[in-house]
């Protein structure tokens, strides 16, 4: 698979995901447009040793103004965006019970909001050059119902991954959907990858007991997400759109 002679804008580049998929597109060829609500200085300037050009570009992705930002500079300093991968999000934990309304906005503003502007934001240029891979960073948990098995111990709930997570996540998988149908005759395909439990600071307390239950036997870490959105980015995947690609370790399968 080769990226050459594309640019790709990768959101959440900070982080463990966003940083091995950066890490994944400069090795395959890709120009870079990072972004994060701070910057990304190390990785960026890690990526231009290798040859890449990039740009490091602070966003809050929940504003559109800076998110239409972050596009034009794009678009300014590498020229295009061929390829756009969402990676940018939040975790929340607990039960459902004790959620705080302004917790739930703040997990859906960050995750689906976020993930739309910058799909909106990308379509035009796109379209433009009648050329695009979308890739949204889905979950396992807007598909199962949540890992946590609360009726066996109530515990496992406090440390897992609630129900504003789950449905910020669902909605980026029912976007990918929606998107996908609409840009297609574009020349845009929109796919999603939906990891299972990622290795990562965000996934320490994760129980023993549950990791116990995935069939192969670890969890996943970022690079196997990675090589997922790498695989969909590439050109020759230019026939799968509106796929929900699972990288779960076989936790859960459709």
């Amino acid at each position: 698979m080769t990226l050459a002679g594309r640019t790709a804008l990768i959101t959440g580049a900070g982080g463990g995901i966003g940083t091995a998929v950066a890490r994944a597109f400069a090795a395959a060829g890709a120009d870079l447009s990072l972004a994060d609500i701070q910057p990304v200085t190390a990785l960026a300037d890690e990526m231009r040793a290798t040859g890449r050009r990039v740009l490091d570009t602070p966003t809050d992705v929940t504003q559109s103004s800076q998110v239409n930002a972050l596009v034009q500079a794009t678009l300014k300093a590498l020229g295009r965006i061929d390829v756009l991968v969402n990676v940018a999000g939040t975790v929340s934990f607990g039960p459902a019970e004790t959620l705080a309304e302004a917790e739930w906005e703040r997990v859906l503003a960050v995750n689906l909001k976020g993930t739309f502007l910058c799909c909106q934001a990308v379509i035009g240029p796109m379209r433009a050059k009648k050329y695009g891979r979308i890739i949204n960073i889905g979950s396992i948990l807007g598909k199962n119902g949540g890992n946590a098995r609360p009726w066996l111990d109530a515990g496992e709930q406090a440390n897992a991954s609630n129900v504003a997570y789950g449905v910020s996540k669902a909605g980026v998988h029912a976007m990918t959907m929606f998107l996908s149908r609409e840009l297609a005759n574009a020349g845009i395909t929109v796919n999603a990858v939906a990891p299972g439990p990622i290795a990562s600071a965000m996934t320490q307390n994760f129980p023993q007991r549950l990791r116990d239950l995935i069939p192969v036997g670890r969890m996943g870490n970022a690079d196997d997400v990675a090589r997922a959105c790498l695989f969909l980015a590439d050109e020759s995947s230019g026939y799968i759109t509106a796929e929900i690609l699972d990288v779960n370790g076989g936790m859960w399968g459709d």
